[in-house]
């Protein structure tokens, strides 16, 4: 512990890393960066965390030159991977993802809830405006793109069809029932399971870890990386191999979690690309794809944070915005705005259904979808945990938890709802051809039915590009930190480094497996590091409870 002079600290600094008013910060000798290897090579300087830059990145070079070698043989064992946890572990997500919402409720209503992230008289970096933004941008861009009409579509045509096949057996097709024939209540059945995909459990799994990094980082004092939450529990060991490990299945999860982002944001460009040009589909045009997107990724990374990640951000918000009051104003309008509001309701009436790990039947839903959301949101944590972290300092924890749930939760919502809902609506107007379609093809085709469909498609385009150039460039910047034990001023060639390699990985899946390897990896890694953040739980609420609380 500190005597009080300790925790009041000057009030006039500009370093976020340095408290206003009180706080209770961790009293440790360690300094940020006092493991790393600082060495020239040729014009370029190197940072790096000797053991997690070493463990992980040599990890990766050898998993990319093994999957690029044997392609043939190792496509089947990606599949029996992701089938064998994914039909194994459905209950262990599902489980963790209710854990994370019920910590994060508990923490809004305690009176934990007052703790002030950067000390009880911390001020917000940011207005509610632009904090709400980079709030939204953070977690899903090129998942909604892919997802927003394909996911509802999926949902709805089985549930209108009562039952669904897996693997030629019938099975129910989710624990809500089936809707045969009725299409308003199908349609209802297929939005709740869409939103409980992408409301309140993905965004409670990133507000755990984004709190846990703020409150150790700007109230405790230590590095900005994976391993500080656990000082509560491991204490001076956190410095040592147990937090090497951490920080090393941080990465791993960060980076397969991004490679199938990138690998479903080249599917879907490759798709948009051959329905406006006629250009080819297949591995080969995905390959150049993640390579020629990557090579953009690296021009804003070597352009900096406020140039790049900042400028690209600014873009995607823009273009996402029109293209959604377009699809509003020119689809079925009336259908939308009141589908949003019985979409959200439907959402809360089935959540508990949804939400049950035990007894289920509907393999196919819990399995086939639940289970790998669960273990793609968890492999993102570190990701979009450290960039939420780095914008909310000065708020309360109170306020903090409310606005992450939320405010992107109901984002969320509202897009499903307008892009799942115009196409729900085309399928039951007799266009049956936005059901049919291929998963990356069917946002195109739903376009196609609306004016200036090569306008608005050609957009799309563009919005998954840079999605994914956002989402690469701000990936690598985070197992950056990560690898440079917490540094966040790392010297550039090193996110140069994992940005390549996040490219490299993606195409490496393509190559073994596509989609079902790109899935069965972010499962894979998901899996462990799952239980890292439940761990993290009782760090957090170990370390709340010893701050002072904001008047």
């Amino acid at each position: 512990m500190t005597d009080e002079k300790d925790k009041q600290s000057p009030q006039d600094s500009t370093d976020p890393m340095v408290p206003d008013g009180e706080v209770n910060p961790i009293d440790t000798d360690y300094q940020i960066g006092q493991d790393n290897i600082a060495v020239q090579v040729g014009p370029f300087g190197l940072d790096i965390h000797n053991r997690v830059f070493a463990i992980s990145g040599l990890a990766v070079i050898v998993f990319v030159l093994l999957t690029l070698i044997f392609q043939n043989q190792v496509a089947p064992l990606f599949g029996d991977l992701r089938g064998w946890l994914t039909s194994n572990l459905d209950w262990f997500f599902i489980s963790a993802a209710n854990i994370f919402v019920i910590l994060c409720l508990f923490l809004i209503f305690s009176p934990l809830g007052k703790v002030r992230l950067g000390g009880t008289e911390a001020t917000p970096d940011f207005s509610y405006l632009g904090w709400f933004s980079m709030l939204f941008a953070a977690g899903m861009g090129i998942g909604l793109m892919f997802f927003g009409v394909s996911e509802p579509l999926s949902h709805f045509t089985t549930a209108y069809g009562g039952t669904s096949m897996e693997n030629g057996v019938r099975t129910d097709w989710a624990p809500l029932g089936g809707a045969a024939g009725d299409a308003l209540a199908a349609e209802r059945l297929g939005m709740a399971a869409t939103i409980y995909h992408w409301a309140l459990h993905p965004w409670a799994i990133y507000a755990v870890l984004a709190l846990g990094l703020a409150l150790f980082s700007f109230n405790k004092g230590l590095p900005l990386t994976i391993r500080s939450v656990f000082y509560p529990l491991l204490g001076e060991r956190v410095w040592g191999w147990p937090g090497h490990v951490i920080d090393i299945l941080a990465v791993f999860a960060t980076l397969f979690g991004l490679a199938t982002s990138l690998g479903l944001g080249a599917s879907q460009a490759a798709a948009g690309l051959n329905y406006l040009f006629g250009l080819p589909e297949g591995n080969t045009m995905e390959v150049l794809l993640v390579a020629g997107i990557t090579l953009i990724a690296l021009v804003s990374v070597m352009a900096g944070l406020e140039a790049g990640v900042k400028r690209l951000s600014q873009i995607n918000m823009v273009l996402a915005a029109l293209l959604l009051l377009f699809v509003i104003i020119v689809g079925p309008t009336l259908a939308i705005m009141t589908g949003f509001a019985a979409n959200l309701a439907a959402y809360f009436q089935h959540l508990p259904a949804l939400a049950n790990p035990i007894g289920r039947e509907d393999t196919n839903f819990s399995q086939g979808w639940t289970a790998f959301y669960w273990a793609w949101w968890i492999s993102w944590s570190p990701f979009v945990g450290m960039f939420i972290a780095r914008v909310s300092r000065g708020r309360t924890v109170r306020e903090f938890l409310v606005s992450v749930l939320l405010i992107p939760s109901l984002a969320c919502v509202l897009w499903m709802s307008v892009f799942g809902g115009t196409a729900i609506s085309q399928y039951l107007g007799g266009f049956e051809d936005v059901a049919s379609a291929d998963l990356p093809l069917q946002l195109f085709t739903m376009l196609d039915v609306l004016p200036w469909a090569q306008v608005t498609s050609f957009v799309a385009i563009i919005l998954v590009v840079v999605f994914f150039v956002t989402s690469s460039d701000s990936g690598s910047l985070v197992i950056d930190t990560i690898s440079a034990g917490g540094k966040v001023n790392a010297p550039t060639p090193q996110r140069v480094f994992w940005c390549t390699f996040e490219g490299l990985v993606a195409i490496a899946l393509i190559l073994g497996g596509g989609l079902v390897a790109l899935q069965a990896m972010a499962v894979s890694t998901g899996f462990p590091f799952t239980l890292v953040l439940l761990v993290s739980c009782v760090a957090l609420v170990k370390g709340l409870a010893s701050e002072p609380k904001a008047v």
